[in-house]
């Protein structure tokens, strides 16, 4: 079993002063804690691999190809591989649990 506590992986994320943390890779999908405070820029480009992702806190808009949304705590999300997609609007700092599958290379 691989059980993850999401303060702990918030710490780790921070420590390592990036916004993204993969915490689990297996064969078949990876899975990582993204970061977006308020107000912040988010950069993504399109991935080779579908996504689906989940909304642990916070509030933003995100665009899929060309429609959007609003998405807060409990959201969830799937976007499909190569399709352009961003988190915007961020009004209350953004964390989410990202699915990758196959696994983010």
């Amino acid at each position: 079993m691989k059980a993850f506590r999401l303060d702990e992986l918030e710490a780790e994320r921070a420590a390592n002063d990036g916004a993204y943390l993969q915490f689990l890779r297996e064969r078949n999908m990876s899975v990582g804690l993204y970061a977006l405070d308020a107000g912040e820029h988010d950069p993504q480009q399109p991935h080779n691999q579908d996504e689906v992702y989940f909304v642990v806190s916070g509030r933003a808009q995100i665009t899929v190809g060309l429609e959007t949304t609003h998405v807060a705590r409990g959201s969830v999300v799937y976007v499909p591989a190569g399709v352009a997609h961003k988190f915007h609007h961020i009004s209350e700092d953004l964390r989410v649990l990202v699915v990758f599958s196959p696994p983010e290379s």
